[in-house]
């Protein structure tokens, strides 16, 4: 997918940057995400896998609309949602897509409420977003994606059954899991939610 096809504002973003053709591993899969197909992104540090995120999610969402979010990332902790955060407010400029960060160190309660005012993009940690989810804080009818970003954090402190829950709460939606490598837990992903998803490795 050539950045010619994005979105205006985001075009202009990606030029600001000097970023004049896409890195290898978004030429595998920008197209591909852009289609709706769920995908096992494993590929290695500084390859492009967060802007291959951020380009994504903004070009599918393009602008804030109606109040229930329509792409939640699942990350490791507040720092991390904090650091995609900030990125996603360069990468957004000249749109009105509007991002909520959630995490464990916030009142629960505020967090609710500002959800409730309306976000486009919640990055959120597992634990807090289901606490918010079963407090019926947030609205996940109108989801359309669904990721993990640097997902090798899932196997530790009960991560992975945690954000296994979602998929249970949620009609249809697509799936992206951006990680350094494939674990042997993701195949039960693959026997359920994510049956018919792609694996894409690039070195």
């Amino acid at each position: 997918m050539s950045f010619k096809k994005l979105i205006e504002p985001l075009k202009d973003t990606i030029k600001s940057k000097g970023f004049g053709e896409p890195l290898e591993l978004q030429k595998k899969i920008l197209s591909k995400i852009k289609g709706g197909a769920s995908l096992f992104v494993i590929a290695p540090k500084d390859s492009g896998k967060t802007s291959s995120l951020l380009i994504s999610v903004i070009q599918k969402l393009k602008y804030a609309f109606e109040n229930a979010p329509r792409a939640l990332i699942f990350v490791k902790d507040k720092q991390a949602a904090l650091d995609l955060e900030l990125e996603f407010n360069v990468y957004k400029k000249g749109t009105d897509l509007r991002v909520y960060c959630a995490y464990d160190e916030h009142n629960i309660d505020t967090q609710r409420y500002e959800i409730y005012n309306g976000v486009d993009i919640v990055i959120a940690t597992p634990k807090r977003l289901n606490k918010i989810f079963f407090l019926n804080g947030i609205n996940l009818n109108k989801l359309q994606i669904c990721i993990v970003d640097d997902a090798d954090f899932l196997f530790r402190n009960n991560n992975f059954a945690e954000v296994t829950r979602t998929p249970e709460s949620i009609g249809k939606c697509q799936y992206l899991i951006f990680s350094d490598k494939f674990d042997a837990r993701f195949e039960r992903w693959q026997e359920s939610f994510m049956y018919n998803a792609q694996v894409i490795k690039h070195k």
